[in-house]
C-alpha cells in the first residue's frame, strides 16, 4: 500500500498479511492459493467465509487447478490450513 505526504513523496506502507486477508473477507473477493509444496497445482475460491490467528482459511466454491494439465475440480467449501 503507498500514500503521499504534505510533500508529495511517495511512502510505502506494509500491510500485514492478516489484515489484507481480513480485506479479501470482507470484500467477498475471488482469491487464490499457491501450495508450497504443489508446485503444479493451486486452489482457487470464490471468497474468504473464515480465518483464524494462524492464517488457516475457509474458502467457499474452491476449485483445484492443474497447470500442467489445465483441469480443474471443484472442491466446494474447504479449510486450507498450514500446519505442516
Amino acid at each position: 500500500m503507498a500514500y503521499r505526504d504534505q510533500g508529495q513523496k511517495m511512502q510505502k506502507v506494509m500491510v500485514q498479511p492478516i489484515n489484507l486477508i481480513f480485506r479479501y473477507l470482507q470484500n467477498r473477493l475471488w482469491i487464490q492459493v499457491w501450495l508450497y509444496e504443489q508446485v503444479n497445482m493451486w486452489i482457487e475460491g470464490c471468497c474468504v467465509i473464515g480465518f483464524n490467528e494462524y492464517m488457516n482459511l475457509v474458502l467457499d466454491d474452491a476449485e483445484e487447478i492443474h497447470s500442467k494439465t489445465k483441469s480443474r475440480k471443484q472442491l466446494g467449501r474447504i479449510i486450507v490450513s498450514n500446519w505442516k
